[in-house]
């Protein structure tokens, strides 16, 4: 079981669709809170009195500018969740070059150059026995590609695959990273792409009940949250 009171744990993309009811969750557990995102007044609004990092993923030194401001409002870090990601859709021969690039550069390369960057505070924190964890949402996707979503599919399987593999190299520094791959959720993205218009989805998980099902992996020490794990719509 991992303990939440008092914990330092950081939420890219908080003010999103599953960034905010993740946050909320985790205040309320007693969780002291580092949100970041673009948009400063919505992250203000999440959990009033939180950390807040406004900065843009795709800058160069953004990972180092939140790892810091984490360890400058709580003295540590000892949770890190990464909930910020884009969609397009469309064929693989319509995609633009840029897009393909943004969505590889967003939800892949952004999560991965982050862990990275707070990995020496999370070793830190496991030395001091605070049980660090990471949470990486991938998508369904990542398990079931689907035709019109290739590329976005893509971008999620690379990051799961590269979750699967840093969880066994983070083991050694007792830092759990666990790889949450939750079906459709009615977060709003879908009706956001960079490209594209989405197809008819069937409906989807309620945000809330992911969030649930998010925070209840962390603290049961769960590794792995597969697609299956999450039931289907009420």
């Amino acid at each position: 079981m991992t303990s939440l009171p008092g914990r330092s744990v950081c939420v890219v993309g908080a003010s999103g669709g599953l960034g905010a009811p993740i946050s909320r969750r985790l205040a309320a557990a007693g969780a002291r809170l580092t949100l970041c995102g673009r948009d400063a007044s919505r992250l203000e609004s999440v959990v009033p009195g939180a950390a807040i990092v406004a900065a843009d993923l795709a800058e160069p030194g953004t990972p180092e500018i939140i790892v810091e401001a984490s360890l400058s409002a709580h003295g540590r870090l000892d949770g890190l969740v990464f909930a910020a990601g884009i969609v397009a859709f469309g064929s693989m021969a319509e995609l633009p070059d840029d897009v393909l690039t943004q969505l590889f550069a967003v939800n892949t390369l952004a999560p991965i150059r982050l862990l990275r960057a707070a990995a020496p505070a999370l070793s830190e924190s496991a030395q001091a026995g605070r049980e660090p964890f990471v949470v990486h949402l991938s998508a369904v996707v990542a398990e079931q590609p689907m035709a019109g979503m290739a590329a976005y599919g893509a971008s999620k399987a690379a990051l799961s695959a590269f979750d699967h593999a840093a969880a066994r190299e983070l083991r050694r520094s007792k830092v759990r990273l666990i790889d949450v791959r939750p079906p459709h959720t009615e977060t709003g993205l879908a009706h956001r792409p960079v490209f594209g218009v989405a197809p008819a989805l069937p409906r989807g998980l309620a945000p809330d009940d992911v969030a649930d099902r998010i925070l209840a992996a962390v603290t049961d020490g769960e590794r792995d949250l597969a697609s299956e794990a999450f039931g289907r719509p009420s």
